[in-house]
């Protein structure tokens, strides 16, 4: 962990050609390093008014040479994103002037923040939570306007409310059983412990069965389309993304690698993984090499699409597939449905739901989109005013807070001493507290902002 007295700045926009580009700086040295890079465009103006944006230009001090023409503000601490004086440069959208705008700062005394160290500094400075900073980073890498919803709420404190009034329950029990622990011998007004918990392990439940749900809104899930050669594994990717991404030809094999495309499916970040076909006893060292890839990425989906070509007896590679993926969440998708159906499906994974598409004539694809949310989903549909719990680390956290809440309940009703449930409701504290930052080590926050792009 940095000095949180450091000047730190960096590039926070992507890196490339566009309109506009910027250059951040936070900390005491920001409007300091900002007057000697930032000339402005009317002489003699050399006053900074808070939170407006000046005209002029970014120049070299040792030099004077102009680097960009640009727009600059200052935001005086503590109204700002980090709680420290903040400056922005807003430049050209160039790789080489705002390399060179960056150099400067760092010349005249900032550090080169490190990935995340902008909302890093909003949380410890108590703008924000631990729970709202991932929120910053699920914004920034929303594939889809649910999952945009969804961090929004999380950033504007919805899930860290519901933490914060589970916690509020806890903590008043775990002050009135200390209070009988230590002070025995006094009379102390009873409490309804036993309903304080159940209230408390309920939201915590509440929370816990609708984290697969939204981890599945923000993360998306991989689906794997496989099947042996030429029975239009890549038609159908293309047929789903409506573009032609994947080649297609008649010559069995022309799929050789995996290729990847995100679909929206209902807010649903949907990957779809188009596979080369699998044969078995191929002669192209090649072609075994995407096979391989091919097993790999089955192994590795969240869901496997099984396809087959409806027009044509099952082959025994078919039969061969079903080995490998019966383990696993499959739809069987039987394509070319606009031809007369000559595949006997019978004992064919019986289990796994089937689709009649045509990938060619774009027919039973709305029905395949259907069954393959309702497949990852299990029939729910996210509700606009629903809290879900879409971090797998707040999930196992939040399974933690629950299990001891419900550990404390059945010690407090075998007539246990009250010393034996106040270790579980600390404990079930602590787990709450990971979540929102007030119990997370130094290595937590390390492993959570790594994630984060440089400038954030």
């Amino acid at each position: 962990m940095r000095s949180l007295d450091d000047t730190i700045a960096a590039i926070s926009t992507p890196l490339g050609q566009g309109g506009i580009g910027l250059v951040r700086m936070s900390g005491p040295d920001a409007l300091r390093i900002a007057r000697r890079l930032f000339q402005p465009g009317r002489s003699g103006d050399r006053a900074w008014p808070p939170f407006r944006l000046r005209h002029g230009f970014v120049v070299d001090p040792s030099t004077g040479e102009r680097v960009d023409e640009a727009l600059a503000a200052y935001m005086p601490a503590p109204k700002t994103y980090t709680r420290q004086d903040v400056v922005e440069i807003n430049g050209h959208g160039g790789i080489v002037p705002l390399r060179q705008v960056l150099q400067l700062a760092l010349r005249e005394g900032a550090r080169l923040a490190e990935p995340g160290e902008f909302t890093l500094r909003a949380f410890l400075n108590g703008r924000i939570d631990l729970a709202q900073a991932e929120a910053v980073l699920d914004i920034v890498s929303a594939h889809t306007e649910a999952a945009l919803r969804l961090a929004v709420g999380q950033l504007g404190g919805q899930l860290s409310g519901e933490i914060r009034s589970v916690r509020e329950r806890l903590v008043g029990a775990l002050a009135y059983l200390e209070a009988t622990i230590d002070f025995a011998e006094d009379e102390i007004p009873p409490q309804d412990v036993d309903s304080t918990l159940d209230e408390a392990a309920d939201s915590l439940a509440s929370l816990v069965r609708g984290a697969d749900q939204g981890i599945i809104y923000r993360q998306g899930i991989h689906a794997a389309i496989v099947g042996r050669p030429n029975v239009g594994k890549s038609s159908l990717l293309n047929a789903l993304l409506r573009v032609d991404r994947a080649i297609v030809t008649p010559i069995p094999g022309t799929t050789r690698d995996t290729l990847e495309e995100t679909l929206n499916l209902d807010g649903v970040p949907l990957v779809l993984v188009d596979t080369a076909g699998i044969a078995n006893g191929t002669a192209d060292a090649i072609e075994r090499l995407g096979v391989e890839r091919s097993r790999d990425a089955a192994l590795r989906a969240d869901l496997i699409l099984l396809v087959v070509d409806g027009s044509e007896p099952l082959e025994a590679e078919d039969w061969d597939i079903v080995q490998m993926a019966e383990r696993r969440p499959v739809v069987i998708v039987v394509n070319k449905r606009d031809l007369p159906l000559a595949a006997d499906l019978e004992g064919f994974l019986p289990s796994a739901p089937r689709v009649r598409v045509s990938a060619l004539a774009d027919e039973g694809l709305d029905e395949l989109k259907e069954v393959v949310l309702d497949k990852a989903l299990g029939g729910e549909i996210l509700q606009s005013d629903g809290i879900l719990v879409t971090s797998v680390r707040h999930k196992e956290a939040l399974a933690r807070a629950l299990e001891r809440v419900r550990t404390a309940r059945a010690t407090l009703s075998a007539g246990l001493p009250a010393d034996f449930v106040t270790i579980d409701l600390r404990a079930a504290l602590d787990a709450l507290g990971e979540i929102t930052g007030q119990t997370v080590a130094p290595d937590m926050l390390d492993r959570v902002f790594s994630n984060f792009c440089i400038g954030k």
